[in-house]
């Protein structure tokens, strides 16, 4: 199955834009060539723009705290196992005060490391990066492997605070949806979205062989999906056929 996955607001598009990189840090950290620190950097660095532009610890810090209160109305509830729910709120709480006690804005202490800083000056130049530009970058690049990995390490530590919060935020996101099969006649869907609830992510799962790629548009009221069928050369035509998938509406 492939997963696709639309966010209705910006706060949830930025979120799903970090986890995207964090996943992708993780992936070239597990490595290690050269190459692959050298790309972890580049994706270190589109992290912390992200992160310099918008004010990201203060919407993760709201969200992780309205469900710190809608977890505390629950106490007591006896529809709901209690001993589960103390235990999740745990691990909510802590998000909330690690992340919460970490100084300024995430990564903003990265940018007093001046080596680190100069070769981000460069990084995104065509060609920025070459021996002749950065000979100490060349040689922290020659060297040795775990010695690369120490620093990534030491710089990407910053970061966890916010990917934890980041993780726990979108697992509940994701898991208040609930999977349903629903058809696309004649490759066009449209669905009326439920009033008096927000839905904040819609997760799309077709199988891969179908070889279809969904166009997704929406709003408050209305979500519309066209099935694309791919064709030779990268090109793509509307689907004639009817299309079964799953949905799932997260809010």
């Amino acid at each position: 199955m492939i997963l696709y996955e639309y966010p209705f607001n910006e706060r949830i598009r930025t979120y799903l834009r970090l986890e995207h990189l964090l996943h992708r840090l993780s992936s070239l950290l597990a490595h290690t060539a050269a190459l692959d620190h050298h790309f972890a950097l580049v994706t270190l660095f589109e992290i912390m723009d992200m992160a310099g532009r918008i004010d990201i610890k203060t919407d993760v810090l709201k969200d992780l705290e309205n469900h710190k209160a809608y977890l505390s109305a629950q106490r007591g509830n006896p529809a709901i196992a209690q001993e589960a729910l103390e235990a999740f709120a745990g691990y909510v709480e802590n998000a909330f005060s690690t992340l919460k006690r970490q100084h300024g804005k995430p990564c903003s202490q990265l940018t007093e490391d001046d080596w680190l800083m100069s070769v981000r000056s460069r990084i995104f130049i065509p060609g920025g990066t070459c021996s002749f530009d950065l000979p100490a970058y060349h040689a922290w690049q020659e060297g040795h492997a775990d010695a690369r990995l120490a620093d990534l390490s030491r710089w990407t530590s910053h970061l966890q605070p916010l990917a934890n919060a980041l993780t726990l935020l979108l697992h509940m996101l994701r898991d208040s949806g609930t999977p349903q099969m629903a058809q696309a006649q004649q490759g066009q869907f449209q669905h009326a979205l439920p009033q008096g609830r927000q839905v904040q992510l819609i997760r799309l799962s077709l199988p891969k062989k179908m070889n279809v790629v969904p166009k997704i548009s929406g709003n408050r009221l209305l979500i519309s999906i066209q099935f694309m069928q791919q064709l030779a050369g990268n090109k793509s035509a509307p689907v004639a056929d009817d299309v079964a998938f799953e949905l799932a509406l997260c809010s």
